[in-house]
C-alpha cells in the first residue's frame, strides 16, 4: 500500500460519538479498499462488502475519513496518523502480511501510537485465538466446554478415557472454520488420526480434538468494556440437511452461498424461551470477560436436547457487515446500524490499555 488516502469532509455532527471523534482512520487489507460508490448488487457478493458498509456509512454519519490498505508494512499507518491526525482508527485488519495471528500485533503497534481504536484489545485477541488456552480459561472460571485434547505438530492423539466417539477435530489457532468439513467430525480411532494429520499437514497448526456436543448452534453478540450488553440469542439453521450428515458450521456451509441453497443455512434470531435465552446471554458474557475481550465480540455456543449448554469459542472483532449475524442480532435489539457504529467508536475512545497492563480493568 502506498497510504494514500480517501478523504471526506465532515457534514455534520455525529449522533451518538463524544464530540471530541471528527477525524477517523480506517485500516482495512490491501486488497480489500472499498470503492466511493458501488451498486447495491456489487456490494452483495465483493469481498470488500464489509469495508463498504462501514466506509459508507460512516461517511453518512458526517465523520471525516481517510481510508488506507495495509499488507506487510506498518509505515503507512505512521506515515497517515502524522498528516491526518485522526481521533481514532477504526480496525478492519484480520491479518498482517496475510498471517492470521499477527492481527493483534498492528493493534498493539495502535497502543504504542497512543492512539483509541476500535474492536478488541491484543490481549484479548492473544487468548482467544489460542483455542486450547482458552478452555483452559473457561474451565478455571467455571464456563462449561467440551472436553478436549491439544495435539502438538507430528504428535499422535493420545485420549483421555472419559473422551468418547464423535470427536471433532479443528485447528488449534485459525478461525472462520478454516479446515473444518464434514470429515473434521470422526467416529474411530483410524478417522481420528488422519483427520490430525490433517491439521498438522495441510492447516499446519496444533490440532484441538473436542467432544462433539450433538445439539443446535448458537452465537451471542457481545459489545462493551467493562459493562456488557449482550444482543438476542442468534442461531444457525440446517432446515435442507440430511440427518446423515454433522450439522456444524464448516468452511462451505460459511462461504459457500451454493451450498447454503442446497442445504437451507442459514442464521435468525434463535427461537427459546426466556430462560434459555437469558442463560446463552449470561454465559456468554462470562466467556467474553474470561478471555479479557473488549469492544464488541462473538460467543458461540452448542446446545443440547437436555438444556445443557456448553461455550465453543469466542470470536474478537466478527463479521461487521450490515445484514451480517452480529448487526442483526444488534438490530433486534434496538440497535441500529450507524448506532452500532458509533457505539463501537465510542468503547473504542472509553478503552485504557495502560489500566489493563497495571492489572486495573
Amino acid at each position: 500500500a502506498d497510504g494514500a488516502g480517501d478523504e471526506l469532509p465532515a457534514q455534520r455532527p455525529p449522533p451518538d460519538c463524544p464530540m471530541t471523534i471528527r477525524r477517523v482512520l480506517v485500516l482495512v487489507h490491501e486488497d480489500l479498499v472499498p470503492p466511493a460508490t458501488a451498486a447495491p448488487a456489487d456490494v452483495l457478493t465483493a469481498p470488500w462488502r464489509m469495508e463498504y458498509d462501514v466506509v459508507s456509512t460512516l461517511r453518512k454519519n458526517g465523520y471525516e475519513l481517510r481510508v488506507i490498505g495495509v499488507h506487510d508494512d506498518l509505515t503507512p499507518i505512521r506515515q497517515n496518523v502524522d498528516e491526518f491526525t485522526p481521533d481514532i482508527v477504526f480496525n478492519l485488519m484480520e491479518a498482517f502480511a496475510d498471517v492470521g495471528v499477527f492481527d493483534q500485533n498492528v493493534v498493539s503497534y495502535l497502543e504504542l501510537l497512543r492512539l483509541p481504536y476500535t474492536g478488541c484489545n491484543p490481549r484479548g485477541m492473544t487468548l482467544a485465538r489460542d483455542k486450547a488456552l482458552a478452555k483452559k480459561l473457561f474451565a478455571y472460571h467455571r464456563v462449561p466446554v467440551p472436553d478436549f485434547k491439544l495435539v502438538p505438530l507430528n504428535r499422535k492423539a493420545s485420549l483421555p478415557a472419559k473422551m468418547k466417539f464423535p470427536l471433532i477435530v479443528k485447528s488449534a489457532t485459525y478461525e472462520s472454520s478454516t479446515g473444518i468439513s464434514q470429515a473434521s467430525v470422526v467416529e474411530n480411532e483410524e478417522q481420528l488420526a488422519r483427520r490430525v494429520q490433517f491439521i498438522h499437514e495441510s492447516i499446519g497448526t496444533p490440532a484441538l480434538v473436542e467432544q462433539y456436543i450433538d445439539g443446535r448452534e448458537l452465537y451471542v453478540g457481545v459489545i462493551g468494556n467493562l459493562r456488557l450488553q449482550a444482543f438476542p440469542v442468534w442461531e444457525m439453521y440446517f432446515s435442507k440437511m440430511s440427518e446423515q450428515n454433522w450439522h456444524i458450521a464448516t468452511e462451505r456451509v460459511k462461504w459457500s452461498a451454493a451450498y447454503q441453497d442446497k442445504h437451507g443455512i442459514e442464521t435468525g434470531e434463535a427461537e427459546l424461551t426466556p430462560e434459555v435465552a437469558a442463560q446463552a446471554q449470561h454465559l456468554a458474557k462470562r466467556a467474553y470477560r474470561a478471555l479479557d475481550l473488549s469492544g464488541y465480540g462473538r460467543i458461540d455456543l452448542r446446545l443440547r436436547a437436555d438444556g445443557k449448554m456448553f461455550v465453543i469459542e469466542g470470536n474478537p472483532n466478527p463479521q461487521l457487515a450490515e445484514g451480517e449475524d452480529f448487526a442483526e442480532s444488534a438490530l433486534h435489539a434496538g440497535v441500529g446500524y450507524a448506532q452500532l457504529l458509533d457505539r463501537i467508536m465510542s468503547l473504542g475512545l472509553q478503552w485504557r490499555p495502560a489500566r489493563m497492563a497495571a492489572g486495573m480493568v
